[in-house]
């Protein structure tokens, strides 16, 4: 019987190729922390394709174009937009709210904020809505999403070499090796490398409100008020995001540097917000 073995030549392939893509890629420096980063898109990309999924996303929903509600988006987007600094420079912001009860924000590349009126009643003031902008702006201004296209372009190489170089076991052996793989880079590596950009973009976010003259304290209660509605979450390991404890710890612990940031800013949009 022909004794089955891993080969090697596959996996050397795969390192090289990786090695050749990671320094032929693009990269970000992140003027907030001075972190660089490799990226799958250039920052033209990035905002082509936030612009396609902007308008996708309003194609199909029911947008809110005046009220009271649309006023303080628009007012709050406007503040943290001149508060992103260098990070935000080149962006053409837009925002809208969709009706929706989902309970939910996102920022597009590029700077295309959408806000579900459902997470209003949880932010309740200005300065709770900051916090949930300010977080994802900072996604969209730290390239989060071509960061986690580059590593999920790393991740598919390297597992295309592993499958390739246990092509010749039978096939229960490559589906165990396979899932090994699969598991450990996912609890090892992509989880914890997402819940690393929401840790990032949580400071950042405060570090914006702060500037742009809200109190980044709320950011807690915001936190506080979704730990409580939130019914319980997944165990943190399994998850792209931190539990809300870990996130309401980590913001206390960074809270110091955005309450500087707040002294010097002009705290009258905290004053409209009450």
């Amino acid at each position: 019987m022909q004794k089955r073995h891993i080969a090697i030549a596959p996996i050397l392939l795969a390192l090289g190729l990786i090695a050749f893509k990671y320094f032929t890629a693009e990269k970000v420096v992140n003027p907030e922390t001075g972190k660089e980063a490799r990226v799958a898109l250039s920052k033209e990309e990035e905002s082509v394709l936030g612009l396609q999924s902007y308008k996708e996303v309003l194609s199909k929903s029911k947008v809110v174009e005046e009220g009271a509600e649309v006023d303080q988006v628009r007012r709050v987007a406007r503040r943290l937009a001149a508060a992103t600094g260098e990070g935000g420079k080149g962006f053409k912001w837009e925002v809208s709210v969709v009706d929706s009860k989902e309970v939910n924000a996102f920022c597009l590349p590029g700077g295309k904020i959408v806000v579900y009126t459902g997470i209003l009643p949880v932010t309740k003031t200005d300065a709770g809505l900051a916090a949930v902008m300010g977080h994802e702006m900072a996604h969209a201004t730290a390239h989060h999403g071509a960061q986690r296209l580059f590593q999920d372009d790393i991740y598919q190489t390297a597992m295309n070499g592993a499958q390739q170089s246990i092509a010749d076991l039978d096939p229960e052996k490559q589906r165990a090796v396979m899932a090994a793989l699969g598991a450990g880079a996912k609890f090892g590596v992509i989880l914890p490398f997402s819940r690393d950009h929401e840790t990032e973009a949580d400071e950042m976010g405060i570090l914006y409100m702060a500037r742009a003259g809200y109190d980044p304290r709320e950011s807690v209660k915001f936190w506080e008020r979704m730990e409580k509605m939130s019914g319980g979450q997944p165990p943190e390991f399994s998850s792209t995001h931190p539990s809300h404890g870990t996130r309401i710890a980590r913001l206390k612990k960074f809270m110091p540097k955005a309450m500087e940031a707040y002294e010097k800013s002009d705290k009258q949009a905290s004053n409209d917000s009450n």
